[in-house]
């Protein structure tokens, strides 16, 4: 889960601006960057970010990261929750959950629907909580996005309680039916959220860059955090994905992959449905869900034994009892001539575990 296509990504293209991004850096004089990130390419990322997310942010308000794990280490170490109670979504990001638990916050998860977090559940349980950690726009797992009356519920929160929102931009503008909601910090009531972005699942982990765009209240705390303990990684990569994003290519890569993204899940889907039934898509993968007496942890491991990789839908919760049980069926690397024997092999282990 979370790997893009290894096959669409813009190697030879990229290659080029890598090169170019090399021999810039080497005649630039030594000195210690901004800890921020680029000038550039925080501009590139702001002007990015109003088209594709409808965000109105000024590039000094951009902080960029090696991903977002340091942009969600930045967050944290700026709102200091040791001790006070967190929102986590029920399912959740089991490495956002525990990035929490490390810095010491008091985890309340709240429970996800098809309208995403149930955001009068979360006032019942901590109304004094610091701080809630959302992935609004395509929640994770299970791909739903925050609806309308959710998200002014949760802004309205925030902002009467002095709370913090930390949205997590999972899957970015990689939204397979229409066309991806504005961001949570977009308008009123974005002054009280830390937007945290990355290019991981949009072009590839492997280059280890994601963004923060700071509310204004907390700009500067949070660029004295990352010029102390987390500045910006190389700046080789940095210019390359300038260049990429100021060229056009990165809108033109996003536009393909989501074209083939939709090819494939529905392929995925369509194979999947003849094998394990009640298979449903969520994002960028497939969930088929198994029974409560199946241990979906289990059937994982057997899984990735015989070359699979699907991901355990209980691992995702908190409340292990509560948990729903299914597995995780990543689409972005799906082969037409493999599907079948794949979908029949797990298919074969649901079984017999």
């Amino acid at each position: 889960m979370g790997v893009p296509a290894h096959d669409a990504f813009p190697a030879k293209l990229w290659a080029r601006m890598r090169a170019r991004a090399v021999r810039a850096d080497a005649i630039t004089y030594t000195a210690y960057a901004d800890p921020r990130g680029e000038p550039a390419l925080r501009t590139q990322i702001a002007s990015h970010l109003a088209v594709s997310r409808q965000m109105q942010c000024h590039p000094d308000q951009i902080i960029v990261t090696s991903g977002y794990r340091q942009g969600l280490m930045l967050a944290l170490t700026a709102l200091r929750p040791h001790g006070r109670k967190v929102w986590i979504e029920e399912p959740g990001y089991p490495l956002g959950r525990r990035a929490l638990e490390l810095t010491g916050a008091m985890l309340e998860p709240v429970p996800v629907d098809a309208e995403g977090l149930r955001v009068e559940d979360g006032i019942a349980r901590a109304p004094d909580a610091l701080l809630a950690l959302v992935t609004p726009g395509q929640h994770a797992p299970l791909g739903v996005t925050l609806s309308p009356a959710r998200r002014h519920a949760l802004l309205d929160w925030a902002a009467e309680s002095g709370a913090w929102i930390i949205e997590d931009d999972y899957l970015g503008e990689l939204q397979l039916d229409g066309r991806a909601a504005p961001a949570l910090a977009v308008g009123e009531g974005a002054e009280r959220v830390i937007h945290i972005g990355s290019f991981s699942k949009t072009l590839s982990p492997a280059l280890g860059l994601g963004f923060v765009v700071a509310p204004r209240l907390l700009a500067e705390r949070l660029v004295e955090v990352a010029a102390v303990l987390a500045p910006a990684p190389n700046r080789t990569t940095q210019l390359a994905v300038t260049e990429f994003l100021a060229d056009g290519h990165f809108l033109r890569h996003l536009r393909q992959m989501k074209a083939l993204y939709a090819e494939r899940r529905n392929l995925a889907l369509a194979h999947i449905s003849k094998f394990l039934s009640g298979s449903l898509t969520a994002g960028l993968g497939v969930i088929a869900p198994l029974p409560k007496s199946a241990d979906d942890s289990v059937v994982a491991d057997i899984a990735r034994a015989h070359g699979l990789a699907p991901s355990a839908l209980s691992a995702w919760y908190l409340r292990r009892t509560h948990a729903q049980r299914g597995l995780l069926l990543s689409v972005t690397n799906l082969r037409s001539e493999n599907i079948d024997a794949a979908c029949a092999k797990l298919a074969s282990i649901v079984a017999s575990h």
